[in-house]
C-alpha cells in the first residue's frame, strides 16, 4: 500500500526522542531535555507585536507563493549585507522552515541515479531527504583530529560521475564546528571542477562563538555563487522555531524550480509568520547578540561539566548549541547510553547514530543554566555509579 521510497526512511530521531520526553513531563517525571533543537528564549517582543499587527491588519490571505516581496527583499539584503553577496529578491525564495527549502531542493535538482556527498556526522534529515529525493546519500566521513571539519581530497574520493551535489554545513549540527576559510576555498575548488550544486545550509550562522568567526562559500570564493545554494532562516536566530519560516538564495533556475515544486506543496508559508520574520531581518539585532552570549556561557558551563567525567571526550563547539560527547568508555552504545540516562536519570539527548556517529551523543546547551546544573549532577551521578 505505500510507496517503495519509504522503506529507506525512519522518522527523526530527534523527533521521536523530544516526543517521548514531553510525554514524559505530561506524565508527571521532571526531565531534563537536552535533547530539543530550539532556542528556549521567547521570541523577542518586536517581532511578536509585528505578527499582532499583521492580524490586526487582516494580513491572513495568500502571498505569492515565494514569499511577499518585502521579506524576499529583506533575505536578499541581509545575505548581501553579512556575506557581501550580490542577491536579488528574484534569486531567493521563503518557505515553511530551513528544512523545507531543503527539500525543495532536492526535489529540484535530484533524481534517480545522482549521489550526493554528505559529510558525517550530518545532520539527521539530510541522507532521508536525498533519499526522498529518488537520490543517492554518500556518508564522507570527518575526523575528530580535525574538529569535524570536512576534508575536500576525501570528498573528491568519494565522488564519482553521479555526484550532482555536496552538502556544507556550517557551523554543524551535531558537532558545532565551524569550517575554516581555507577549507570552505579547497571545497569550492573541487566542487567548480566537478560541476557540483553545493548547498550550504547556514542556519547556525548567527551562532558563532568568539574568537570563531562564520564564513560562508559565497563570501570566500565569490564566484561559488552560481553553483551554490545558501540555506539558512529565522528558527535558531530569533528563537523563532515554531513560526516555519525558512529561506534560500542562489542561481535562478534553481530558486524557479524551487517556487515551482511549492506552488504545488505548501504554496506561501503562513502569511502572519512572514510579517513576523520581515520584523526580525529588519529590526534591532541586539536580542540575538544577548541570545549568543548566554549560549556561550551555557556551553562552557556543560563542556566543563561532561569533559569532568572520566573517560568522556567532547568536543568543543565553535558554533549552535550542541555538545557533541563521545561516550564510547562506558563499553556500550551511544543508543543504549542515552536510553538509560532518560529512564534512569531523566536525562533526554540525542544518540549519535542517528548522525552518523555511533559512540557519540548530541546534548543541547538551549535551555536554561538551571536545567543544565541538574542535569551534569544527574548525569553525574549515573556515570558515578557505573563506574563504582
Amino acid at each position: 500500500m505505500l510507496a517503495d521510497r519509504l522503506r529507506q526512511i525512519e522518522g527523526s530521531p530527534t523527533l521521536a526522542l523530544t516526543a517521548k520526553t514531553k510525554a514524559l513531563a505530561a506524565a508527571g517525571k521532571s526531565v531534563v531535555d537536552f535533547a530539543a533543537g530550539e532556542p528556549d528564549f521567547p521570541t523577542p517582543e518586536p517581532i511578536k507585536q509585528a505578527a499582532v499587527r499583521a492580524i490586526e491588519r487582516n494580513r491572513t490571505r495568500y502571498t505569492p507563493v515565494a514569499g511577499t516581496p518585502e521579506l524576499r527583499q529583506a533575505v536578499a539584503d541581509s545575505l548581501n549585507a553579512a556575506r557581501g553577496t550580490r542577491y536579488t529578491a528574484a534569486e531567493t525564495i521563503v518557505a515553511c522552515g530551513a528544512k523545507h527549502a531543503l527539500a525543495n531542493i532536492f526535489q529540484a535538482v535530484c533524481q534517480p541515479g545522482d549521489d550526493v556527498l554528505i559529510p558525517a556526522p550530518y545532520w539527521v534529515s539530510f541522507p532521508p531527504m536525498v533519499r526522498l529525493a529518488g537520490a543517492n546519500p554518500v556518508i564522507v566521513h570527518t575526523k575528530e583530529a580535525d574538529g569535524f571539519c570536512p576534508d575536500p581530497q576525501a570528498m573528491e574520493r568519494a565522488a564519482t560521475a553521479a555526484t550532482k551535489a555536496v552538502i556544507v554545513n556550517s557551523p554543524n549540527n551535531p558537532t558545532g564546528a565551524v569550517i575554516d576559510p581555507g577549507t570552505l576555498a579547497a571545497i569550492w575548488d573541487v566542487a567548480r571542477r566537478r560541476k557540483w550544486l553545493i548547498i550550504s545550509d547556514e542556519i547556525y550562522a548567527e551562532l558563532v562563538y568568539p574568537p570563531a568567526e562564520h564564513a560562508s562559500i559565497v563570501q570566500v570564493a565569490p564566484e561559488a555563487a552560481a553553483q551554490t545554494v545558501v540555506v539558512s532562516g529565522v528558527s535558531k536566530t530569533y528563537s523563532m522555531t515554531g513560526w516555519r519560516i525558512g529561506y534560500a538564495a542562489g542561481p535562478k533556475h534553481v530558486i524557479d524550480a524551487m517556487i515551482k515544486i511549492q506552488s504545488h506543496s505548501t504554496s506561501n508559508p503562513t502569511t502572519v509568520s512572514q510579517d513576523a520574520a520581515l520584523a526580525a531581518l529588519t529590526g534591532d539585532q541586539g536580542a540575538v547578540a544577548a541570545m549568543r552570549a548566554e549560549f556561550q556561557r551555557r556551553r562552557d558551563r556543560m563542556l566543563n561539566g561532561m569533559q569532568a567525567l572520566s573517560g568522556c571526550r567532547c568536543a568543543s563547539p565553535r558554533g549552535a548549541f550542541y555538545l557533541w560527547c563521545n561516550v564510547e568508555a562506558l563499553g556500550q552504545s551511544s543508543e543504549a547510553t542515552a536510553a538509560q540516562w532518560l529512564e534512569q536519570a531523566l536525562v533526554a539527548a540525542v544518540p549519535g547514530e542517528g548522525f552518523g556517529a555511533p559512540g557519540w551523543i548530541r546534548m543541547s546547551f538551549a535551555t536554561s543554566m538551571e536545567m543544565i546544573e541538574e542535569g551534569l549532577a544527574r548525569v553525574s551521578r549515573w556515570w558515578g555509579d557505573r563506574a563504582s
